[in-house]
């Protein structure tokens, strides 16, 4: 939050983000010519970064898209077939888990 304070009472995560903010409209605006907030711009970015994850999200789905692309354009060669996994009588192999029990 601007206010400065997180859940826990110490700083919140934005807050350093939010300073620089407000050192920014300082240093370039005044009560008369309000044109230096353009220079604020990437920095007021970084802020609402901060607070909304939006950038991150984005190439977070990004990079999901990517690797289901890749994984389902290339399966795997040593994959495990189904009727292969010892599975303790879930798919049609009562007799084989009969047999690792009685083995133990």
């Amino acid at each position: 939050m601007s206010s400065g304070y997180g859940l826990n009472g110490g700083p919140s995560r934005c807050f350093p983000f939010w300073q620089e903010v407000l050192a920014c409209y300082v240093v370039n605006t005044n009560s008369e010519d309000d044109s230096g907030k353009k220079k604020c711009l990437p920095v007021l970015e970084d802020y609402y970064e901060c607070l909304h994850h939006k950038k991150e999200a984005t190439r977070v789905r990004a990079l999901q898209t990517a690797y289901r692309k890749a994984e389902t354009a290339h399966p795997r060669d040593d994959a495990p077939k189904a009727g292969s996994i010892r599975n303790l009588g879930l798919l049609d192999k009562e007799e084989d888990t009969k047999a690792v029990l009685d083995s133990k």
